[in-house]
């Protein structure tokens, strides 16, 4: 009777550290990749659940093991003076940097806030980007109003540039778009533009 309720009590008690399985360093890393592509907080089951899927056959990862993991990934990260930490934020995990970089993550977020394109901004931007190379004159007839200051303003925003001049009378200027454009829209080049018939559906709506 002693024995069985000793042996009770010992399996009712949460595993210590020495009995946790830890995750192995493909596991730890996959738990890396869910937390950068995260834009939220990701509650613990919900890392759990993708996780187990990477060795369908291993034992159900457990919470004390995903939190054993994150504790040997926040000690990597210490000692090899990177930025962040994973912490727990709002009954969940998420990636963040250390308050030391917030001016500088700060000054980042003040830049791309000044690449805010407004309505007119944007349409006169994609004229651009599928025309190119496009003199002002021509985008003033394809949108029917005057094109200067936009085309000014999209410029201050390293947007668009001066690429040459157009053979025709009077050399007018020819516009086009920039390094800092593809950046922007996460594209590779300009072919990675959604062709204009892709477009159609969404404007439709």
């Amino acid at each position: 009777m002693t024995t069985a309720t000793t042996t009770t009590t010992q399996t009712e008690n949460p595993p210590t550290t020495s009995e946790i399985t830890p995750l192995d360093e493909k596991t730890r890393a996959a738990l890396e990749a869910l937390l950068m592509t995260a834009d939220r907080p990701i509650k613990p089951q919900a890392i759990i659940d993708p996780l187990n899927f990477l060795d369908p056959d291993a034992a159900p990862i457990t919470q004390q093991a995903l939190e054993a993991a994150i504790d040997t990934l926040n000690e990597e990260y210490e000692s090899t003076n990177r930025s962040f930490r994973i912490e727990r934020v709002a009954a969940g995990y998420r990636i963040m940097t250390l308050p030391s970089f917030a001016p500088v993550v700060a000054a980042m977020h003040r830049a791309r806030a000044g690449t805010r394109l407004t309505k007119t901004q944007l349409e006169t931007l994609s004229i651009i980007a599928y025309r190119q190379p496009v003199t002002r004159a021509e985008l003033e007839n394809i949108r029917g109003v005057a094109c200067g200051d936009i085309v000014r303003a999209l410029m201050d925003k390293n947007l668009v540039k001066i690429t040459g001049r157009a053979e025709v009378l009077g050399r007018p200027m020819l516009y086009g778009t920039t390094p800092r454009f593809l950046d922007t829209f996460g594209l590779a080049n300009l072919k990675d533009l959604p062709k204009p018939e892709e477009l159609l559906p969404t404007m439709e709506q």
